[in-house]
């Protein structure tokens, strides 16, 4: 996951300021780059391609938005000795693998605790590109007590950042069938969606709904198999997706920072996206449509005096996992990567009239 390090301080209060890490030598050898534990990075090298792009800058720094396992971070840091990196992630376990990773890079590494809809606090700018790797990371998925994953019996959590919100097993029992609705239908974009929230409403009381393993029973029950042929992916898979994605309220957050990302760019900056659900992609896909005076989609009507072209598409369709890298990461079957170069000029980016 969801790129750059300055010395200036971060707005926001004491407890989630930055730390500057590392002390010591140039950096692991290239041969592991991005590599962090158990933890793969996807689309490696045509992001950190992408994010090079922007030629002009002699000393690269890079805003990464979704730090997770901080592959990218290193890859990047390892792909220039002068590059340094400013990190961001609400999730706290993050900062600890932060930390540990910068004590090879000679202070070239720097971490705040801030959700990415939070940009515009950082009093830094004039990065040479911006990488937002969307989703969850390795880390949050294995350890069973984040509770993302029905693989592992765990309570059922999902929160990205766990001081903040309420646990999914919480939400479960509490939300109107509104919201779950939003979380099944429209996030998860479940077709058996009616079936699943009924099962949920009917789970209620029992126990059922709180770990993660009896909470995948209910919504596989509801759901089923196709008749005659074993499903590519388990049945609850999209409804815990949703609710991930509903309680974290992703979609909103990633609304919110694309564009002041984007205001933090140098000129000639890039701006790279992995996605890894339509919702998401769909997106990044408009917003980068729009930052390049395009339409949005088939059915913008803005007129053309309204469209004012701020970057150039880098990709004009998604990037997408090599075979090679699927069969040695499974996890990348469903990652999107999309960037856009922005022109000569960097500011304040701003929605067309009657645009939504």
């Amino acid at each position: 996951m969801y790129c750059v390090l300055d010395s200036a301080p971060c707005a926001p209060a004491a407890d989630q300021g930055p730390f500057t890490t590392g002390a010591g030598g140039a950096g692991a050898r290239a041969s592991g780059a991005g590599r962090v534990g158990g933890h793969v990075p996807v689309l490696l090298a045509e992001t950190v391609e992408f994010l090079k792009e922007n030629q002009a800058a002699g000393s690269p720094h890079y805003l990464d938005c979704t730090f997770g396992g901080g592959g990218h971070t290193r890859a990047l840091l390892e792909s220039d000795p002068r590059a340094r990196v400013t990190a961001l992630d609400r999730d706290p376990a993050a900062g600890k693998r932060a930390e540990a990773m910068g004590a090879g890079f000679g202070g070239r590494l720097k971490f705040y605790d801030l959700s990415f809809s939070r940009i515009d606090e950082l009093t830094e700018g004039g990065y040479a590109g911006a990488l937002f790797d969307l989703g969850v990371s390795s880390f949050q998925l294995d350890e069973p007590e984040r509770g993302f994953s029905f693989r592992q019996a765990a309570r059922a959590d999902m929160r990205l950042d766990p001081r903040a919100g309420m646990p999914a097993a919480e939400f479960l029992e509490s939300a109107s069938r509104e919201q779950l609705v939003a979380a099944v239908r429209d996030a998860g974009e479940e077709p058996k969606w009616r079936r699943v929230v009924e099962a949920i409403v009917q789970a209620r009381g029992t126990g059922k709904l709180e770990r993660t393993d009896t909470l995948a029973e209910v919504v596989a029950g509801a759901v089923g198999n196709p008749p005659g042929r074993p499903s590519r992916i388990h049945p609850a898979t999209r409804t815990f997706q949703g609710l991930r994605i509903a309680l974290n309220d992703e979609l909103t957050e990633l609304e919110t920072a694309l564009p002041k990302a984007v205001a933090k760019l140098a000129p000639g900056g890039v701006l790279a996206v992995i996605s890894f659900h339509s919702l998401e992609d769909r997106l990044v896909k408009r917003f980068c449509n729009r930052l390049a005076g395009r339409a949005e989609h088939e059915n913008d009507a803005t007129p053309a005096q309204f469209r004012e072209a701020r970057a150039e598409l880098l990709t004009r369709r998604p990037v997408t996992a090599s075979e090679a890298e699927l069969a040695r990461n499974p996890r990348s079957r469903s990652a999107k990567l999309r960037a856009a170069r922005l022109l000569g000029r960097a500011g304040k980016f701003s929605t067309p009239p009657n645009q939504p």
